[in-house]
């Protein structure tokens, strides 16, 4: 009730304004055939926009229009995030109606008003992505095309098609990734959930006897559901099947519990078996996902492949004040065979190196890591535009006891030490230009192999030492349908935190917890 509407008619300007009467209906009269935007706002509520509403002349058109309160909007879903959204991992929302599903009446029949009306229908978008990345064994291509392509069926379903293709070098064999998947919102019992399989495939490097290629079948579940008014369920897995010198299985469950206390506190426990990316708090929904992030981390040890192996339990109090947020957390990890990271031309076979042939970087088996700690982090928004995230950890990492040790000792030589991290990231928009922006500096106090509070999911998650992230939209071209972006992606550019060994062939690599990376690239929306 009483929400202004406002009709305005491309090209002649023509501008016609109505409000929502009691039963939440609004008529707009008279109005001359053409193409018009609609603007509905509303106390308490955001502003929805409906472009391009095509008139015919005598017709009549119904338009359903659903109005989402500010809380709603900050709630995180498990969905990849919209453009311009805040970086926000915690579930801040109030427990209350306006949470659930929007009802009206058809002919006494309750009927759900969907609120992503206008997102039906296909869609799509490509990406063109160049320059090295920064993980080790499986990275993408240093020249790759990206792509998603969904469309939307049974009214809350969307069936997607995301892919990461490129070349291997000199092989003329195409390496990536391939996914289809199904997800719903839920409907009405607001219980979202999906299902998706996928396909992966890297290249070996050619001193391996076999090249070692890796060939990977995931099928993997997401679902969510809510107990009442204060209990929120996550869980899923990921089922793989891997084919490296050899055949692997792998499971990777995960789930979590959220308890709201209140309106502004939240208590959550959290099951992980995978390290998180930091994709997602970058908006990747224009420039698809480099999925090769949450692949299979695959060392080897004596010529035997193995598989990274990892338990994650957290403990963490998230609260709200105004406009800071904190969070509280204590974390306990157990990896068997973790992945550590090199950087250096390895060109000896010892049977314990597996080189990426894109990023020039490689994967070593670390043994094992069983760590603990905590994590403090605060969030504060200072501007409009502009949000200030500070991100503190205490825990055990891995690390060499003396750097430049000789290859072979290196496995005698690596510790478990404690470690201090602290981070500092900024994230906004530029006003006027549209430009989205990450920079990020993580410290550790001292040499490490490994980050400290390797899986960390909250808002603070940075990767090492100095980052810098760049979406910058392009300036629309009129005979091409959609949006241009422009994206930078810059990690640990002053190349902190190498630790030197001495290679096999007597030359310097290096063991780093991360590598630095350039890559960049167009995106297309349609």
């Amino acid at each position: 009730m009483g929400a202004v509407v406002e009709m305005l008619a491309v090209g002649t300007g023509q501008h016609v304004l109505a409000f929502s009467d009691a039963d939440g209906h609004f008529n707009l009269a008279g109005l001359a055939p053409g193409n018009y935007d609609l603007r509905v706002t509303a106390p308490s509520f955001l502003p929805t926009v409906r472009e391009d509403i095509a008139l015919a002349a005598g017709a009549t058109k119904i338009v359903n229009i659903t109005l989402n309160t500010l809380f709603e909007a900050a709630r995180m879903v498990p969905s990849r995030k919209r453009d311009n959204e805040d970086d926000d991992s915690w579930k801040w929302t109030l427990r209350s109606t306006s949470n659930r599903p929007i009802l009206r009446f058809d002919d006494g029949i309750p009927v759900v008003v969907e609120a992503g009306q206008s997102d039906h229908g296909l869609k799509g978008s490509l990406a063109f992505m160049a320059g090295g990345s920064n993980e080790g064994y499986g990275s993408a291509s240093d020249l790759g095309t990206s792509f998603t392509l969904e469309q939307s069926i049974f009214s809350t379903g969307i069936l997607a098609f995301d892919g990461n293709v490129g070349y291997g070098a000199g092989t003329g064999t195409p390496d990536g990734i391939l996914r289809a998947s199904y997800s719903t919102s839920g409907g009405e019992n607001g219980s979202p959930h999906q299902l998706a399989f996928t396909m992966r495939r890297f290249t070996g490097p050619d001193l391996l006897v076999h090249r070692g290629s890796l060939q990977a079948l995931a099928l993997s579940s997401y679902n969510t559901f809510s107990l009442g008014d204060s209990l929120d369920l996550q869980y899923g897995g990921e089922l793989q099947t891997i084919q490296f010198m050899g055949r692997a299985n792998a499971f990777r469950p995960y789930g979590s519990i959220d308890w709201h206390v209140g309106d502004n506190t939240v208590i959550e426990y959290r099951y992980s078996t995978s390290e998180p990316t930091t994709r997602a708090s970058k908006g990747f929904d224009s420039a698809p996902a480099d999925f090769s992030e949450s692949g299979p981390r695959m060392t080897l040890l004596n010529g035997a492949p193995l598989l990274e192996n990892a338990h994650h339990h957290e403990v963490s109090i998230s609260q709200r004040l105004g406009d800071t947020r904190l969070q509280v957390a204590y974390f306990r990890d157990r990896i068997k065979d973790p992945e550590l990271l090199g950087v250096g031309d390895m060109v000896t076979d010892t049977g314990d190196v597996l080189p990426d042939v894109y990023s020039g970087t490689f994967s070593y088996n670390g043994g094992a890591l069983n760590a603990q700690g905590a994590r403090l982090v605060v969030q504060r928004k200072l501007t409009p535009d502009m949000t200030m995230t500070l991100d503190y950890a205490y825990g055990g990492v891995l690390n060499l006891e003396q750097p430049g040790v000789d290859w072979d000792a290196i496995h005698a030589d690596l510790r478990q030490v404690w470690r201090h991290s602290a981070a500092i990231k900024l994230n906004g928009t530029v006003p006027r230009w549209n430009t989205e922006w990450i920079v990020s500096y993580r410290w550790t106090s001292g040499g490490a192999l490994t980050p400290v509070d390797l899986f960390n999911a909250s808002t603070g998650q940075t990767d090492g030492f100095f980052n810098l992230f760049v979406r910058q939209p392009m300036p629309r071209v009129h005979f091409m349908p959609g949006r241009m972006e422009a994206l930078i992606d810059l990690r640990n550019l002053l190349a902190q935190g190498y630790v030197p060994v001495l290679g096999p062939d007597g030359s310097t690599v290096y063991l780093v917890q991360s590598a630095r990376s350039v890559r960049g690239g167009v995106a297309f929306t349609f």
